[in-house]
């Protein structure tokens, strides 16, 4: 189908009386002799009272075509002349061929009426006129197709916008307003919070976010994700029938759950009807638990609820076990090892029948020293009897054997501490095992005192790492129905629909204009 090129739309200025007359007549070539003379006609042309405009039209109108003309009126008549209007358009001019014919003298091409046929009948001069209502008509005509052309354009463009966007618009807002099954909504906020130590605890880095959310944000994260997971939909269902609540026939289509749905379709309708948030700024989980029934709602927000409890316990409890394990490990194992040198010192004492090396060691050498000094005693004795001029032999000789037993009881006594006289282990020997095994008791009481220590700070650790959740907002039973939300998703599903038909609009335009090009 052919369609006319675009056309402006034109107007022929239609002149009135004589002036009118003048403009449309035909310029006699022959010698007429009534014809007036130029200064009559350009006097005649100045009072049909033409406009500033008009004459500067007149005149770019002359130089176009080629005429020399002295002043506007000047141009006006020799165009009249000519046949030409001077006060129509440059584009419909155009329209209009102009005969090949020259004017005498004249270097451009006028435009003249109708050659007379062969006959030398001569028609009236009205055929100027005649191709101006030709032309009119069929600018007219051209201006009624452009005004049918866009109004077919507008008819399909309400066309596809009501196809496209106004029409589904229409569908989703019938279906909020009269087919989806009304949802109640239960809202809950939760956080999970730390033990704080009493007393003086550590400080430093360690405890510097301590009452903090910082201090539980991975905590939170692990159970948001839980509550979020397959694993809590499963329980929730096994608990207490999420799919078979979901399933109920009264739900409308879209929203209802099949009988024998599997655990991904479940999961994707859980994701949608179960939203969990965390705010790490305050550290709290929001959650919004969705179903059908209001009370149903409430027992799911709960039933959640009790499973991040659970979920919050077990993040911490294995530590807790660990630490308390490890410290209670060592001090029993310290505790066997001091009883084995306990045992260990009874058996050496009872062994060489001696209880404290210290004093046993101190009495030998408190002998000893008796022992020397009355050695020394008797020796100054001895030199005194000496020394007289005739000393008593027996006196003397009792002296020396008195003087000789203490040396060997002194001897005795060292072999004892030192040596090994018949077959006996020294005292020497015996207190080294003695002591030995006194300080390895001692060493092994330290050591139970220090388990015991390590495993009293390890208790205080283990209360310090206990996370408990709190309930920051409770769940209530809601008694009206939250979703859906039937004037915000209609609009919203207008913005979707328009944008998707901009987008594929333009893109379509885009790809007209590239193969066309």
């Amino acid at each position: 189908m052919t369609t006319n090129p675009k056309v402006k739309k034109f107007r022929i200025r239609r002149k009135t009386g004589e002036a009118q007359a003048e403009a449309i007549a035909v310029p006699d070539h022959g010698d007429a002799p009534n014809k007036p003379s130029h200064a009559e006609q350009i006097a005649a042309i100045s009072k049909e009272g033409l406009t500033g405009r008009q004459l500067r039209m007149a005149r770019r109108v002359a130089m176009k075509n080629g005429f020399q003309a002295s002043s506007d009126y000047d141009a006006v008549r020799q165009l009249r002349d000519a046949g030409i209007d001077p006060f129509q358009r440059n584009s419909v001019l155009e329209l209009i061929k102009p005969d090949t014919t020259k004017v005498p003298g004249k270097g451009g091409r006028i435009q003249l009426p109708d050659t007379t046929p062969e006959d030398g009948i001569t028609l009236p001069a009205t055929n100027n006129q005649v191709a101006l209502n030709r032309n009119a008509s069929e600018i007219l005509q051209i201006q009624r197709d452009i005004a049918r052309r866009r109004q077919r354009k507008l008819v399909l463009l309400f066309t596809r916008l009501a196809f496209f966007i106004f029409l589904p618009t229409f569908m989703v807002g019938w279906y909020f307003y009269n087919l989806a099954t009304p949802m109640y909504a239960t809202n809950s906020e939760i956080v999970i919070q730390q033990a704080t130590p009493q007393g003086g605890g550590p400080t430093g880095l360690a405890t510097m976010f301590q009452g903090t959310s910082m201090a539980t944000q991975q905590d939170s994260i692990t159970v948001q994700s839980y509550l979020a997971s397959r694993e809590a939909m499963l329980r929730l269902d096994s608990d207490h029938g999420f799919k078979e609540h979901f399933s109920d026939p009264s739900i409308d289509s879209i929203q209802r759950l099949d009988p024998d749905t599997t655990n991904e379709q479940a999961f994707g309708l859980y994701a949608n009807h179960v939203k969990i948030s965390y705010d790490p700024t305050e550290g709290l989980i929001r959650m919004e638990v969705i179903a059908a029934d209001p009370v149903k709602s409430y027992e799911f927000s709960e039933a959640l609820i009790g499973y991040a409890e659970e979920q919050v316990d077990q993040l911490t409890s294995r530590l807790r076990e660990d630490q308390m394990r490890g410290a209670l490990q060592s001090y029993e194992e310290a505790e066997q090892r001091r009883a084995a040198a306990l045992a260990t010192w009874l058996g050496i004492q009872e062994s060489v029948q001696q209880i404290d090396p210290t004093s046993e060691t101190a009495a030998r050498m408190s002998q000893i020293n008796v022992l020397e000094s009355e050695k020394q005693r008797l020796e100054i004795l001895l030199q005194s009897r000496l020394n007289v001029d005739r000393p008593s032999e027996v006196q003397v000789q009792s002296l020396r054997d008195q003087i000789s037993i203490i040396d060997q009881t002194i001897l005795d006594l060292r072999d004892q501490l030192v040596g090994v006289s018949g077959g006996q282990v020294s005292l020497a020997a015996r207190n080294t095992e003695l002591r030995t095994a006194e300080e390895n008791y001692a060493f092994q009481t330290a050591m139970v005192q220090q388990a015991l220590t390590q495993m009293e700070t390890a208790r205080i650790e283990a209360n310090r790492q206990v996370r408990y959740l709190s309930q920051s907002v409770r769940p209530i039973v809601p008694d009206e129905a939250t979703y859906p939300r039937a004037f915000e998703n209609t609009i919203l599903a207008f913005l979707i629909f328009s944008g998707i038909y901009l987008m594929v609009s333009i893109t379509a335009s885009i790809l007209r204009e590239q193969v066309s090009s």
